[in-house]
């Protein structure tokens, strides 16, 4: 059988969908994968040998996004995030079997509406995903392996970023970058607070990375370590070179964004930030990988609230 898979959103958000992939290539073998995607998560998509077949909603009008979908021979699609124009164009491309959450005027293009009712937060965005398979294949097996992604010469990559930085110790690396669908953060003040707890103890070698888009953060933040045992990484390779490195770190600190979720699937463990709302929790929003490896922490609105929770998050940091 021939599926697609559509999830056209972010980083963070394709991340969540890969367990579903990833389940209903195990299901069958013989099963033919193609997933569309936004073109930032191309490479990713590519590196996957789950995948078998990507294709790149670039924008392209309806009718184009349409004809490569009925290029594409697909028996079944899954959308695990909608709209209309993603709706329609399954429907001018004719797949037989289009299944997707009852959601939004898009759902009338689906032939199989699932009521999940996201908003209630009764499960992970990962979760509801791997749920919707079972309306393509009841029988189907939602376990999947953790670390979700392991990268080939994953090791080689942090060793040469080892030698070519001088480090000799683990690493334990800070995105203070605020995006995605990220609802709350630190400050960079307070990250600086954090960050120098680390570098009081010594026994771990700081890393802060930076997103491509993230150069002026980038300068800042080398300002104010400006001399110190601190290595500083704009992410300019590549997301799938970016995903080798941190699999390697012994901690990845960060809001919940694209980042996070990249490091959870590659198995690097996380201490992560979310806003205290169900909808932005961690409830909603964790990791695809093991729990085990997450901590997580809800920064209140409240002032006094949240300077209660960062005395918490420091104790946390200073005990790593």
């Amino acid at each position: 059988m021939r599926i697609l898979v559509v999830r056209t959103d972010k980083l963070g958000d394709f991340i969540t969908a890969l367990p579903a992939i990833y389940v209903l290539k195990q299901h069958n073998p013989n099963n033919k994968i193609i997933v569309c995607v936004a073109p930032l998560n191309r490479a990713l998509a590519l590196a996957c040998d789950f995948i078998d077949e990507v294709i790149i909603d670039k924008g392209q009008s309806v009718f184009s996004l349409a004809q490569e979908f009925k290029n594409a021979n697909i028996d079944a699609s899954i959308t695990l995030f909608s709209n209309t124009r993603v709706a329609f164009a399954q429907f001018l491309a004719r797949i037989p079997k289009r299944i997707a959450p009852a959601t939004k005027i898009a759902q009338i293009f689906y032939t199989n509406r699932v009521s999940q009712r996201r908003s209630e937060v009764k499960m992970a965005e990962f979760e509801y995903n791997l749920e919707l398979t079972k309306e393509l294949f009841s029988e189907i097996s939602l376990e999947y392996k953790k670390p979700l992604l392991v990268f080939e010469g994953a090791h080689d990559v942090y060793a040469d970023f080892c030698k070519n930085n001088t480090i000799e110790k683990e690493v334990v690396a800070f995105h203070v970058g605020f995006g995605g669908s990220s609802d709350a953060n630190w400050s960079l003040d307070e990250y600086e607070i954090l960050i120098r707890e680390v570098l009081k103890k010594g026994k771990y070698q700081v890393v802060l990375t930076f997103g491509p888009d993230e150069k002026g953060l980038y300068e800042e933040m080398q300002k104010r370590f400006l001399g110190e045992n601190v290595v500083f990484y704009l992410s300019l390779d590549g997301i799938v070179f970016f995903a080798k490195l941190i699999s390697n770190f012994k901690l990845f600190v960060s809001t919940s964004t694209g980042t996070y979720h990249l490091a959870s699937l590659v198995g690097c463990p996380t201490m992560t930030f979310f806003a205290d709302t169900l909808f932005a929790s961690a409830k909603r929003w964790k990791g695809v990988g093991d729990e085990k490896l997450q901590q997580w922490f809800m920064i209140p609105l409240a002032r006094e609230e949240r300077n209660t929770l960062f005395i918490k998050v420091r104790k946390n940091i200073i005990e790593f």
